[in-house]
């Protein structure tokens, strides 16, 4: 169930980012409501994570994906390019995730 949790904050992480772009420095109410909104769910849902999983590990999974979500959402969404550079980068989040996920003993299973 962490895992879930872990991916309901992702979700509302990224797109309070995404609100975030898109509320222009806070000047539109709207995307400004929905970042506030969006951010308090994902901080809670973390919260709730941490009851099961360690602080570190539950916040590198946490932002490594909102990193590797909202790069894409920034490139669909905000015409955002990604060099190549990036992109490995990222490619090294996601395999850092996984090795979390699939070998860590402190990560629960």
């Amino acid at each position: 169930m962490p895992y879930i949790t872990l991916a309901l904050a992702v979700l509302a992480e990224t797109i309070g980012t995404a609100a975030l772009q898109a509320s222009q420095q806070f000047t539109r109410p709207l995307p400004s409501l929905i970042v506030v909104i969006a951010y308090a769910a994902a901080f809670y849902l973390l919260s709730i994570v941490l009851r099961a999983m360690p602080v570190g590990l539950a916040y590198a999974m946490w932002s490594g994906l909102g990193i590797v979500f909202i790069s894409v959402i920034g490139l669909v969404a905000f015409g955002q390019k990604l060099d190549l550079a990036a992109l490995l980068g990222m490619g090294l989040i996601v395999a850092g995730i996984l090795v979390i996920h699939l070998f860590s003993g402190a990560s629960p299973h």
